[in-house]
């Protein structure tokens, strides 16, 4: 057989070169199709209120390593050429990474350090899989396979081995290594400046990461890949730059496509692969005898590009549920796209100034002044325009027991509502403070801060990993959860407004309730009722809400951002309590009351936070109170509204509230809350507290009384049928933020208007407040029948039976509040 005569560094045959081309775009489109579809799935899952799907990642990673290999793999075998082929390899090898570290994405995301901590293992044993490769793999380096050294540099040269680690003989970092650092920086400024940290355990974890993930980078691009561009002497740096640094771009698309969970990859596939030709273009100064090179510069220069997305972004918050507003989403895509302009203008820059043949190496002086103004710059920008400090999730600790809340009883009407409520509240904090007192002290004597409740026995600390293994192995402690805390933006989201004119009369929903027929014709507007709202908070200005505040120092808590007054940017509880109370027609009570809790921030929350307002619910307190000495149960709303759910992703599990909501019920306090827009699937009805027995749980009907296709769906996971009765939730008008009027969807519109009707229903026989045996029965009793969509449905078993889907039906309000009179 003839003998191979190729040029080390030749590029072969035309075809050979058209073949690279076309695999080299099949393997970008792939990568990035896969990746984003990925994540586009996670994203209807978590929307519809699905099930976590675990073998997604595993599923699209085999894919996308089987779409790759089919046609990198040819390109590693066929071709003449040996720089063709090492090409071909090189991509095998990094969609292999992909596929490896994809896999890490099965933990899931509410275990983020652990996630982190994996993925500096496995980069860390496929740096040394790689390093340990037959040198003809990736190609032998220029000189028969040899390891490469410094142009005209003895091998036995002490600093040629110097050379090859990245430094210069005297132990300093070599001009290459700190305009990489430079460079680095530069690609981590946008990320200081627009995003956040996590925690202190989850940012050194990301650093790790980030290194790790440099370190396989170098090893895959190391001194015998960038020799096959190195042709002639002395070789053309253009060709090196350009050739080089396109093959080796779609090799970090790779790697960047395996870090981070579904979310935190995607900022990479944008800014990573124009960092292959700033690579190329320090590997044309390392070969200058001024330069050095070596794997250092790789590992910091790619280490820096990861650790920007890898740190300051919370995965959890790349989330399509926030991109209605200027929040994460926005800010991640601003940050990608500064950190694209920043890898382009580097590319070219260090290509034109540094890889041109008459170029002459910097200085090191000039070197190290440019990283050390870098680092001044990102450490100015964090601290100043950025967002300083660490913001990491905390923990949510269940104690295992929980208070006995069996035989309190009370009067009829408000009185005995008022006992009742005060006796609950008396049990609840002598539980806590008994149960609390070791773990509060040992807490303190760790200095880990933490926030005492009641309502349900629990601690919430702030703490990682370790914090909650020592709590979890506590005799007192049932469980541990994660209590989700947004990262701060570097400017608040957007207020929402509405664009839709006020109602000129009652809308279309009150009038199908028959509630204007209550006013009219009964004379009952829910008059000495109060309700009571946790929301994203309430516009106490709006021209239909504020007559209705009830006022004082105890009807306003927003544990979130500490306001004072009553206000709200993201407009969901301000068009939920319109519905319930509002004046000028949208309210189904306008003679009631409300008072409000903010329990959301930028449409999140987490356990802590829905419990700070429930507990407040049931003992209001003044501001900067404590709950557990200064609750007021007689200032207690009867009713409280609840259009929010608390999913996994947030932190709960389903039994995480189960408490609150049954301590609530003993205090003869109706909570009534939002079936989920998770339908039409069967069984959806899942995220506490709609799923409870003592929640009085609402889905949604169209104005022609058919169930709707997103109202949740029972039974629940206990077998239970769910929802209780449905109510308007698809084009109701009601109040928004700055005065204005919003049409909104959901099983969020509709349960208002139940809080409302009840509302009535107790202003006009006060001697049914705090009877919510009575109060249901009265509701399921009166309920109209309605249409349940037959395309909606579970065709197999139709969920269980109508109850499943519309409950008792869809609540009157005439003739529930003529049943109470009588």
């Amino acid at each position: 057989m003839r003998a191979e005569h190729t040029t080390p560094g030749s590029t072969g045959s035309p075809w050979a070169i058209v073949a690279a081309v076309l695999a080299g775009c099949w393997t970008v489109a792939v990568t990035v199709l896969a990746q984003t579809g990925g994540w586009a799935v996670d994203q209807v899952v978590l929307i519809g209120g699905l099930d976590r799907l675990v073998p997604l990642w595993p599923v699209v990673c085999l894919f996308t390593v089987l779409l790759i290999a089919a046609a990198a793999l040819p390109l590693a075998l066929v071709p003449r050429s040996s720089t063709v082929r090492v090409t071909g390899r090189l991509w095998l090898a990094g969609a292999l990474v992909l596929g490896v570290l994809g896999l890490l994405r099965t933990i899931p995301p509410v275990h983020h350090e652990a996630y982190l901590a994996a993925l500096a293992v496995v980069a860390v044993l496929l740096t040394v899989v790689t390093t340990r490769l037959p040198s003809h793999v990736l190609g032998p380096g220029r000189h028969g396979g040899m390891p490469e050294h410094t142009a005209g540099g003895p091998r036995d040269d002490p600093g040629a081995r110097a050379t090859e680690q990245g430094g210069r003989p005297d132990g300093h970092p070599s001009v290459v290594t700190l305009l990489a650092v430079a460079a680095g920086l530069a690609l981590l400024l946008p990320w200081v400046w627009l995003g956040a940290l996590g925690g202190l355990v989850e940012t050194v974890l990301a650093g790790l990461g980030a290194a790790a993930v440099g370190a396989l980078a170098a090893a895959l691009l190391g001194a015998r890949y960038w020799a096959r561009f190195e042709v002639g002497e002395p070789s053309r740096p253009a060709r090196l730059v350009l050739v080089g640094g396109l093959v080796s771009g779609v090799v970090l698309l790779l790697v960047g496509a395996g870090v981070g969970h579904s979310g935190a990859q995607l900022p990479l596939l944008v800014t990573l692969p124009p960092v292959g030709f700033v690579l190329a273009a320090l590997r044309a100064v390392a070969r200058r005898p001024a330069g050095a090179g070596g794997p250092a510069p790789t590992v910091w220069l790619v280490g820096l590009g990861v650790f920007g997305p890898l740190a300051f972004t919370d995965p959890e918050e790349v989330s399509l549920l926030l991109v209605g507003t200027r929040d994460v989403p926005f800010w991640v895509a601003a940050a990608t796209g500064a950190g694209l302009a920043v890898a382009v203008v580097l590319a070219i820059g260090y290509g034109l100034l540094l890889a041109r043949r008459s170029a002459r190496a910097p200085s090191r002086v000039l070197a190290a002044a440019s990283a050390l103004t870098l680092l001044v710059t990102v450490g100015l920008v964090g601290t100043t325009v950025g967002q300083p400090g660490l913001h990491g999730e905390r923990l949510f600790v269940l104690l295992r027991e929980q208070a006995d809340l069996s035989g309190v009883s009370g009067g009829p009407g408000r009185a005995g509502r008022d006992a009742r409520a005060g006796e609950v509240y008396r049990r609840l904090v002598d539980t806590a403070d008994r149960t609390q007192t070791e773990l509060r002290r040992d807490l303190r004597r760790a200095r880990l801060p933490h926030t005492p409740y009641y309502l349900v026995n629990a601690i919430e600390v702030e703490g990682g990993p370790a914090v909650r293994a020592w709590l979890s192995r506590r005799p007192e402690v049932a469980r541990v959860l994660v209590s989700q805390r947004l990262r701060p933006l570097p400017m608040p989201a957007d207020s929402a407004t509405g664009s839709a004119p006020p109602p000129s009369g009652p809308p279309w929903n009150i009038t199908m309730l028959g509630a204007d027929r209550v006013w009219s014709e009964l004379g009952v507007t829910g008059a000495g009722v109060t309700v009571g709202s946790s929301d994203s908070g309430v516009d106490g200005r709006h021209p239909t809400l504020t007559q209705g505040f009830r006022g004082g120092d105890d009807s306003w808590f927003d544990p979130w951002n500490g306001t004072r007054a009553p206000t709200d940017r993201s407009g969901h509880g301000t068009h939920t309590v319109g519905s319930a109370v509002g004046r000028d027609g949208i309210g189904v009570a306008p003679g009631a009351q409300w008072v409000g809790c903010v329990n959301l921030d930028r449409n999140l929350g987490n356990p802590a936070a829905y419990l700070d307002c429930l507990q407040f619910m049931l003992a209001p307190f003044p501001p900067g109170g404590d709950p557990f000495r200064q609750g007021r149960p007689a200032r207690a709303p009867e009713i409280l509204t609840n259009s929010w759910g608390c999913p996994p992703i947030e932190g709960c599990d389903p039994r995480a509230l189960r408490p609150a909501t049954a301590a609530l019920e003993a205090a003869g306090i109706l909570v009534v809350a939002a079936a989920g827009n998770t339908g039409p699937f069967c069984g959806s009805v899942q995220d506490p507290p709609a799923p409870y027995p003592d929640v009085l749980t609402v889905g949604a009907v169209d104005d022609r009384r058919r169930v709707t296709a997103f109202s949740s769906r029972g039974p629940t996971a206990t077998g239970a049928a769910k929802p209780d009765l449905v109510a308007p939730g698809k084009d109701v008008v009601s109040a928004m933020p700055g005065g204005g009027y919003a049409v909104l969807d959901g099983t969020s519109m509709a349960t208002p208007q139940v809080a409302g009707v009840v509302a009535l229903m107790w202003s006009a026989n006060p001697e049914l407040v705090g009877d919510l045996d009575r109060t249901r029965r009265i509701l399921a009793e009166t309920a109209d029948p309605v249409e349940t969509d037959a395309a909606s449905r579970d065709q197999t078993d139709e969920c269980g039976g109508a109850a499943n889907i519309a409950g008792a039906g869809l609540v009157n309000a005439y003739a529930a509040v003529s049943a109470a009179r009588n």
